[in-house]
């Protein structure tokens, strides 16, 4: 039935009804009618090949829903045609073993069918449509009521919705109109695009998200501040294997749940690409990177330098040693970014997975980047340094299940000047978790940025003819703000 594999049965039953088993997380029952026969529906496994082409082509979705009503149609009359040969042959078969007379045998077939048509006749007379409206969940499907709402809210406030939709997009429009007279940076075609990520967690979704990401915003180089396993197990490893076919070079620095095993990984899937310290990727390259040890890595242009996280959580053996482990290992990084820029070879970009960490770089870079917090930020720090802390780009992986509103997907692209790489401004690209479709983009400047902007303002023109989405996904050059872009705020940077 659409993109998973199903097994349907008719079971013996005193109350009849059906029931959908959705394992390990549970079931939901239907009291869609009432005979001696129940339906049993067992989601055995996700066809990744199917999803992934649902993923891949949204504009399919569309169709499933009449897709999975032909597959439901379909497996049902099948389902009876073999019950009625099963019930026929079986009970004939038995009569045969039992009487060892043919005419007695056709007679138990004919009781076996007559049972089974008084079976159907009674579940077509209590057939229930509306069952759907109020299903009963159990196991870890209790709380989807919750989460989604009940069938019944969404049918009777879907005239709600759609008046609401109505006044957002006239509102939308009206903002749209505003903004585009507003002075904002606007990122050269030549400016360098650096897409920020962290913390996946062995989120697959991540990666098609960053893919996306790429082929829009024309990306030069990718850059992952760790946190890309859960357990940094070698069963893991896997999971890196779409990292050579996302567009760009990749430069990955480790986190506190991978492990060394992990960074090996990363470390092979770089093998072909150009040495360390030597310029290599480029914009559409697939180059991977490894930044550890305060080793200089030379990519798509940009001197990056990084400090693995000192620190292995998943494994108990080992005690946490919390902050001034990761201040210890933040000084090593510094003590090589200090000798790289009195060499005259100063670095444009620090990463390291532990906030703590990278702060230690203060005043020895202009840009330091990092994760860990799932919670994205900026700050400028006392020396001058720049420090950006990504959200999850994974949602927070498996953990987005655990509470009671899932975690965002983040991440960032940055615009860096082509001769100087300094930053110039930067766009948050905030996806709804779990079950959510809602996606933001907000243009951020450096306070040095705002102040060349003009200060007229142009007269406003009349609405555009096409109405803006505020979820629809940007372009491959932002326009300025994105028509789902807030305007930053005063002083915010």
């Amino acid at each position: 039935m659409g993109p998973v594999d199903t097994t349907m049965t008719l079971r013996p039953s005193v109350t009849g009804g059906t029931k959908i088993n959705v394992s390990p997380l549970g079931a939901l029952e239907l009291e869609s009618h009432y005979a001696p026969l129940r339906l049993d529906v067992d989601v055995d496994q996700l066809d990744q090949e199917r999803a992934s082409a649902l993923v891949d082509h949204p504009e399919r979705i569309e169709g499933l829903r009449e897709e999975v009503a032909d597959d439901v149609a379909a497996g049902t009359v099948g389902l009876g045609v073999r019950t009625v040969v099963a019930m026929a042959s079986g009970a004939c078969a038995l009569g045969l073993v039992v009487y060892r007379r043919p005419r007695r045998a056709l007679a138990a077939g004919g009781l076996a069918l007559a049972l089974l048509a008084a079976s159907a006749a009674s579940a077509a007379a209590t057939w229930n449509p509306k069952s759907i409206l109020e299903p009963k969940f159990s196991g870890l499907l209790a709380s989807a009521p919750q989460v989604v709402g009940t069938a019944r809210s969404i049918a009777t406030e879907f005239d709600v919705y759609q008046q609401e939709l109505a006044r957002l997009v006239t509102n939308v429009t009206k903002l749209y109109d505003t903004a585009s007279t507003l002075p904002a940076y606007q990122p050269d075609p030549s400016t360098m695009r650096v897409l920020h990520v962290s913390d996946i967690h062995l989120n697959p979704a991540a990666w098609h998200i960053i893919r996306s990401l790429v082929d829009q915003y024309d990306i030069d180089v990718i850059i992952d501040t760790g946190d890309t396993m859960d357990h940094g197990t070698s069963a893991e490893n896997g999971f890196l294997d779409p990292v050579k076919e996302l567009g760009a070079p990749y430069v990955w620095v480790r986190g506190n749940h991978d492990s060394r095993t992990t960074q090996q990984a990363v470390e092979k899937l770089g093998e072909r690409t150009p040495a360390k310290g030597k310029p290599g990727g480029g914009k559409g390259g697939s180059g991977v990177y490894v930044a550890d040890k305060g080793e200089p890595v030379d990519v798509a242009g940009l001197r990056i330098s990084g400090w693995g996280d000192p620190q292995f959580t998943p494994d108990r053996s080992v005690e946490a040693q919390g902050d001034p482990a990761e201040r210890a290992e933040g000084r090593k990084l510094a003590r090589t970014l200090r000798e790289q820029r009195e060499r005259g070879e100063p670095v444009d970009i620090a990463v390291a997975h532990n906030p703590v960490l990278a702060k230690e770089t203060d005043g020895l870079t202009p840009l330091v980047l990092a994760g860990h917090t799932h919670n994205r930020s900026t700050e400028l720090l006392p020396g001058g340094t720049r420090l950006m802390i990504q959200g999850s780009t994974g949602g927070s992986g498996l953990r987005a299940v655990e509470k009671e509103k899932p975690d965002k997907v983040q991440a960032s692209v940055l615009y860096l000047d082509r001769e100087s790489h300094k930053l110039q401004a930067w766009d948050e690209i905030t996806l709804g978790g779990v079950g959510l479709s809602k996606a933001e983009v907000s243009r951020h400047l450096p306070q040095d940025v705002k102040d060349h902007l003009p200060t007229t303002t142009p007269t406003p023109s009349s609405p555009p003819t096409a109405t803006p989405s505020s979820s629809s996904a940007p372009p491959s050059s932002p326009p300025s703000p994105p028509s789902s872009t807030p305007a930053p705020s005063p002083g915010g940077e």
